[in-house]
């Protein structure tokens, strides 16, 4: 494979509150790719990291950040590319990946509003993204019934709301009755993404 022409800063930031899932080897897959093509990668494991993922009121700055998630915002201020490894559950994404954002995405670092408008002012242009999400639900009928309710949050009200585009999305599933050959053409396609960043 030959090196990108054009290197980047990429984070990998894997969602599922297990490190030995389905979706902590797409993202380990992704990394891997990335670096091949001669990215500079780095990994945040949200299960790795610690913090309260519950947002006590309705102020974030009243709540002072942990250690880790002042570490995932200097990660996240880095990378020009940022790839979202998680699952679907219950149409959306795990709690752990929710309480992430809630905590890590706060106003004046992540957006901010100015007085008089209700409309944000994204503070986190430049950078780019790619959602990789593992599901049990076949990817058509997520898509056309569901209505991809993970897909949305993340890339319109919650990555493009604080300037991160374009955002590109790949499911993989179901793979609750993927055979092993399957799921190792999805780590493959993985590691085709991450080089592609």
């Amino acid at each position: 494979m030959q090196p990108s022409p054009q290197p980047k800063n990429i984070l990998v930031i894997l969602g599922h509150p297990s490190n030995t899932s389905y979706s902590a080897a797409l993202a380990e897959a992704y990394a891997q790719g990335a670096e091949t093509a001669g990215h500079t990668v780095r990994v945040l494991r949200l299960a790795d990291i610690v913090f309260d993922p519950i947002l006590h009121g309705s102020d974030p700055h009243r709540q002072p950040l942990e250690p880790d998630l002042l570490a995932a915002q200097t990660s996240i201020a880095w990378a020009r590319h940022i790839a979202w490894v998680f699952p679907v559950w219950w149409g959306t994404m795990p709690a752990l990946l929710k309480g992430f954002l809630d905590r890590t995405l706060t106003s004046g670092w992540a957006y901010k509003f100015n007085k008089g408008s209700s409309f944000p002012v994204p503070l986190l242009t430049g950078r780019s993204a790619h959602v990789l999400v593992s599901l049990d639900t076949p990817p058509w009928y997520y898509r056309w019934v569901y209505r991809m309710p993970a897909i949305h949050q993340m890339r319109k009200t919650t990555l493009e709301f604080c300037g991160i585009r374009p955002v590109k999305t790949r499911m993989f599933g179901p793979v609750i009755s993927a055979t092993p050959a399957k799921r190792d053409i999805w780590l493959q396609q993985a590691r085709a993404l991450g080089a592609n960043a």
